[in-house]
């Protein structure tokens, strides 16, 4: 069988978002354990929907439906980097530098996509 990450080796955004996802699901674990189910809920759903909608983009139906799927995931790095930020905030929740520090990069590629895929979209 086939891996995911044999699969779309060469599809950067694609593995980031992917290992991103899991590490949402091992870090809203922790805070389920701690009984903080709501942070852990709406954490889960945003920061693992992300991956889900770069791959919907892959099968985008015109350029500009690429842009669009590719801008929802962005809003939902955006919504999901709010509840890191609060996470981090908080007092006894577990830190998540390192999931920030993933989403930052999550957001820099996805914009650079958005903007070079701009560049060639011919009205």
């Amino acid at each position: 069988m086939i891996t995911f990450k044999e699969k779309y080796h060469n599809n950067l955004i694609l593995l980031k978002t992917f290992d991103f996802a899991k590490k949402v699901v091992q870090y809203t674990e922790k805070l389920e354990d701690q009984k903080r189910f709501v942070i852990a809920n709406q954490l889960l759903k945003s920061g693992t929907s992300i991956g889900a909608n770069i791959k919907e983009a892959q099968s985008a139906e015109s350029k500009a439906d690429f842009i669009h799927k590719v801008k929802i995931a962005m809003k939902e790095a955006d919504e999901t980097e709010f509840w890191l930020f609060l996470c981090n905030e908080l007092e006894n929740y577990p830190n998540s530098d390192e999931l920030l520090n993933d989403i930052f990069e999550i957001l820099r590629i996805s914009n650079k996509i958005i903007a070079s895929s701009k560049k060639h979209i011919v009205i």
